[in-house]
């Protein structure tokens, strides 16, 4: 894997080798270093007073990888320790080289010329391979909020085969006046939240690091929660800990929330899971079930003895697998958790038995002359006591600045209902099919747009 930082002259640090200075690498040398599971090589490609740019190359041992259970990571498919993208691809262990190659940068030290520890230098910082999780715009969400202007260019799957389209991941550009140690911190943090893995262990002295690297900017980030769960590998406990550490911090700042809001996506799945928790329901299924998030959010209660995931895409049903450890499980586990390649609007009778549907944010993807045949294969041939329909509120689309009027929240979706247009088709199919409906939005409710994100739940109606 390959990053390079360079740094152009300016006004304010005319002269760029000052890079070279704050990094504690000279120009002249090619360096060598070990790593725990392979070498990283220093060098600067070039180095003049007008521009200056160190290139860092991190060689994998694949051999060190998979003799390192807690380096390798969580790739738990069966092959995912031999087959997989370390040696390429940015993650933690990129960031890991980082700080060994420039811990005095990150702590802010530089004996030799103090004064430009705090001086912000023109920095551009680029990754050929960044892996984004199928999410092309996360990177812009996490290091925009930080300073940096962001492009990114999406990877060919194959370039020989453009036909398969991209893969799931871009090749990524920072730019912007900011200090090194910024620099240097902004992606020892973020780089292993964008791979959404940790191939080392997380324990609480991560917590620990997270709060003393990121303490500054994380409590105000828009994405502090998602970056929170993911650099921290979802420990609760350990999430928990850090907030309430970057709690009094904000509480002090005029105009700053007391606590980091969830993303949507997080509050659907919670909202969803609360709603199921509520009610009679043992056995779910999970249809376009993506990554996996609602069953994994599922798995810790009792109260669900057999979970379902239901997807079309072979490629998602790897990442579930992959998310829910599901050849990590116990033989009772695999029993109660299982994943199944389908269609919703396709009748399969594997889908029958169970007491309850969810389609979260699945609808929208659907084009509308095959709205019909999906609800007859989930109210009619599936035909459990309840079913959960979450999909956006077109009409609250006004709200985000960034939506061009008439544009959807998604390239893939379809369409996107108004909150007129759910009620009419929330009530014909509870008619049609002898349910009964409610709707609820979830996520911040405007007084006269709605909320973000419509919610119906589906009851079936006891025969006379």
């Amino acid at each position: 894997m390959l990053l390079t930082l360079t740094s152009t002259s300016t006004a304010d640090c005319p002269d760029a080798t000052a890079l070279s200075y704050l990094l504690h690498k000279h120009p002249e040398r090619v360096q060598v270093f070990d790593l725990a599971v392979g070498t990283a090589t220093v060098l600067y490609p070039e180095a003049s007073v007008t521009q200056t740019t160190i290139a860092v190359m991190v060689d994998v041992d694949p051999i060190d990888l998979v003799q390192s259970r807690s380096r390798r990571g969580n790739d738990s498919f069966a092959l995912g320790q031999y087959v997989n993208d370390r040696p390429y691809a940015a993650s933690s262990i990129l960031a890991v080289a980082l700080s060994k190659l420039f811990g005095t940068a990150l702590s802010g030290a530089c004996k030799s010329h103090p004064e430009l520890v705090g001086t912000d230098l023109a920095l551009t910082v680029s990754i050929p391979v960044v892996p984004c999780g199928g999410d092309p715009g996360l990177p812009r969400r996490l290091f925009e909020p930080l300073g940096w202007d962001v492009r990114t260019t999406a990877v060919e799957l194959d370039p020989e085969l453009p036909q398969w389209g991209d893969a799931d991941y871009v090749s990524l550009t920072l730019s912007g006046e900011l200090t090194v140690q910024q620099a240097l911190r902004h992606l020892y943090v973020l780089l292993p939240v964008l791979d959404d893995v940790k191939h080392y262990w997380v324990g609480a002295d991560e917590a620990d690091k997270l709060v003393r690297v990121a303490g500054q900017w994380l409590p105000s980030h828009p994405e502090s929660s998602l970056i929170m769960s993911r650099y921290l590998a979802r420990q609760r406990e350990l999430v928990e800990s850090v907030v309430d550490r970057l709690i009094p911090d904000v509480a002090q700042q005029p105009g700053k929330v007391s606590r980091p809001e969830p993303s949507p996506a997080r509050l659907r799945v919670d909202t969803v899971v609360d709603t199921l928790r509520q009610l009679p329901v043992r056995r779910v299924v999970d249809i376009g079930c993506g990554e996996g998030k609602l069953l994994e959010a599922l798995m810790p209660h009792a109260q669900f003895d057999r979970l379902l995931g239901v997807e079309v895409s072979s490629r998602e049903l790897v990442r579930a697998q992959r998310r829910l450890k599901l050849t990590e499980l116990s033989d009772v586990q695999r029993e109660r958790v299982s994943l199944l390649q389908s269609s919703a609007t396709y009748r399969d009778t594997r889908l029958k038995g169970f007491d309850a549907v969810v389609l979260m944010e699945v609808i929208e993807h659907i084009d509308v002359p095959r709205l019909p045949a999906l609800v007859r294969s989930v109210f009619t041939d599936a035909s459990p006591q309840t079913v959960i329909v979450t999909t956006p509120n077109a009409d609250y689309n006004v709200l985000y600045p960034g939506l061009a009027e008439g544009e959807f929240r998604h390239p893939d979706h379809r369409f996107e209902f108004t909150r007129k247009q759910f009620a009419a088709w929330t009530d014909m199919t509870a008619t049609d099919r002898s349910y009964a409906v409610t709707v609820e939005f979830i996520g911040t409710v405007d007084p006269d747009l709605g909320g973000p994100t419509q919610m119906a739940i589906f009851t079936k109606e006891a025969r006379t």
